[in-house]
């Protein structure tokens, strides 16, 4: 359950969160983004939103075109998380937006013995997550996070917050304050200038917020959010 005087305590004692990347050594793919903006229709943002079969393994116009592990992606970036947290055996992670799971099975693997949990509003992804943590996932929505105050060490959410309207991005960001003991890390679909605006909208067809990075710190002051984060730019 919520706890009130929880979230009034962390509103008294707010402190600006860090905007840092801690996603710097994961592999970019470059992204013919004029291509989607030709191909991307209102149906193709229906049906990506819907987040089944089509988004993760179906058309590259409705999502990923086939969302398959690769070690190569987060295996760099486990040593930065372990390092900035001091992640070790007896650390828990929670993965919000987990897709399959593949970042936790990763975290798993190179940090033996952490305790790592996953969430994803997709009953599609969830049955289709490595079968190793498979057991450690679960459908549930970030507005409302399956665990007790404070229970959890660090909260990570990877692109994935954005997708929700600012009213229930409110309560998610609050969430993760709730829930998170030591620290917590998100990054956000964003823009600093008007060509990345545009970019974003070529690219983008799952976010339902997406702000300028300035308007992104306020909304997080506004909040209550204090932990740290940072932006995708396509």
């Amino acid at each position: 359950m919520k706890n009130t005087c929880f979230l009034l305590d962390k509103a008294i004692n707010m402190t600006i969160g860090k905007e840092i990347n801690l996603l710097e050594n994961y592999p970019q793919s470059k992204r013919d983004v004029s291509g989607r903006l030709e191909s991307k229709t209102k149906e193709d943002r229906l049906i990506a939103r819907e987040f089944g079969k089509d988004f993760f393994d179906g058309s590259r116009s409705h999502g990923y075109g086939g969302f398959i592990y690769n070690p190569r992606f987060w295996e760099p970036v486990v040593p930065t998380f372990q390092k900035h947290w001091s992640l070790n055996k007896s650390s828990s992670v929670l993965d919000i937006g987990c897709a399959k799971g593949f970042m936790i099975y990763d975290m798993q693997r190179l940090i033996p013995g952490i305790k790592v949990y996953g969430i994803d509003i997709s009953q599609y992804a969830i049955d289709n997550a490595k079968e190793e943590i498979k057991n450690c996932c679960k459908v549930a929505n970030a507005t409302l996070l399956p665990f007790d105050d404070n229970s959890i060490d660090v909260s990570i959410s990877i692109t994935t917050l954005h997708n929700l309207d600012e009213k229930d991005l409110v309560k998610a960001l609050l969430e993760i304050e709730r829930v998170s003991r030591i620290g917590s890390f998100i990054t956000l679909d964003a823009y600093r200038d008007m060509a990345e605006k545009e970019r974003m909208d070529a690219w983008n067809l799952t976010a339902k917020t997406v702000m300028h990075v300035d308007k992104w710190k306020e909304f997080f002051k506004d909040v209550g959010y204090t932990r740290d984060y940072y932006w995708f730019f396509p």
